[in-house]
This record gives C-alpha cells, structure tokens and sequence, in this order.
C-alpha cells in the first residue's frame, strides 16, 4: 500500500501511519482495519476533542484518546499532520495544524488534553509543505511575532526574506511551540508535499484537484 510510517521511537501499542498518492486515503495498516475512526470537521482552529465525545462530525482540528482501539485521524494537503504519543503507549492524539492553527495554539491546547507530562509525549510530523515553497506575505510573520511575545527572535528566523514576502517554515514554528510547552521528543518534518508532487497531495501546487493525505494513529485493541 505504500504507506508511510512515523520515523519515531513509539512504544508497540501505538500504530500510525500517513497515506501516500499510492497508498490512497482510504488505505490504513491492516492492524487497523475496521476499527472505529471518528471524524472531524477541520476549520483551521485550535479546538482538540476527545475521540470517545465524538458522535457526529464536529469543527476541530484535533482528536485525543486513551481508550484502545480508536483511530484518531486528520487530513491535510500542505500544512502539518502532527501524531502525539505518550511513552507509556495509553495516550494519543492527532492534529491538523496549519498556520492559523499554529498561531492559534492548536498545538499546545493538545499537549494540555493528554494528562502525560510533556516530556513523556513524542510528536511526529508528517508531510507538510516545506519553507522553499512556501511564500506567505509580511502580515503572516507578524500573526506569529504577535503570538510569541519573548520569542521574537526565534520565531522571525523561521521566515525568510523573499523580496517583499517571506518563506515561511511552518515545521520550525511547530518545533518551537513544542518546545515551549515542554515537548522535547519531535521527530518528522522532512517530506514536502509540494516538492515531492509523485509522492503527496498539495493545495498550493494543485489548488481543488488536490486530494488529501490522511494521518492518524491509534493505541493497539
């Protein structure tokens, strides 16, 4: 099926993967198959819910479970797939992380949703598009100096100059709000989506004939 799996010292419990052009989105790992996979309906915001309150497609960007045998599952097509577990192999999430997400908080609001400590939880993430190709204009930068008071510094080195817009690396801004929150343990970020156009799905190489690429992860029944 050609799925690609995390690059991340999870414990055996936990089985994760994302989906590949070859793969198609409605592939999973045959561990997986036929268990329950909640759905969400993705708005670009920093709301996590937890996979047992889901009864129909709700607005989130995140799902967390610590019940076995639940696949927590987002799509994307350029920003980032981000897959939480705890070391201990009883916690997960996945998250839909693009830039308003990320300025949002998305990211630390599903850290604060698992009762592990941050430096017991590893992130991945997933296929995303990369800084080369990812030209946004000056006010962006300015959403994300505004949303770090303190980390000025930090978070202007992850947007490049490029005439009068600027490349913006939305996996260095995730790292640094990992690591504001205390989540050390982050693996993932070197696909492109837009780069690697045989292998993913990207919005801005593809605008609406894009497909998606589902990411997810679940805790073994």
């Amino acid at each position: 099926m050609n799925l690609l799996e995390p690059d991340w010292p999870a414990p055996e419990a936990i089985v994760a993967f994302s989906t590949t052009r070859d793969s198609g989105d409605a592939a999973r790992p045959a561990t997986l198959a036929g268990l329950p996979e909640p759905r969400i309906t993705q708005v670009h915001g920093p709301r996590v819910i937890d996979a047992v309150d889901i009864s129909a497609a709700v607005e989130a960007d995140a799902i967390a479970c610590a019940a076995p045998g639940i696949v927590c599952r987002v799509v994307t097509a350029d920003c980032l797939p981000v897959l939480f577990c705890n070391t201990a192999g009883t916690e997960i999430a996945a998250v839909h992380a693009g830039w308003r997400g990320l300025a949002a908080g998305i990211l630390e609001n599903a850290v604060a949703a698992l009762t592990s400590s941050p430096d017991q939880l590893l992130a991945w993430i997933g296929p995303a598009i990369s800084q080369a190709n990812y030209e946004v204009g000056a006010e962006l930068r300015e959403v994300f100096l505004a949303a770090a008071p303190g980390q000025e510094h930090a978070v202007s080195s992850c947007f490049l100059p490029a005439g009068e817009k600027y490349l913006a690396d939305l996996v260095a801004l995730a790292r640094l709000r990992l690591s504001a929150c205390g989540v050390e343990a982050i693996y993932g970020g070197s696909f492109c989506t837009y780069a690697e156009a045989g292998r993913f799905h990207s919005y801005r190489r593809d605008g609406q004939a894009a497909g998606r690429i589902v990411s997810g992860l679940c805790i073994r029944p």
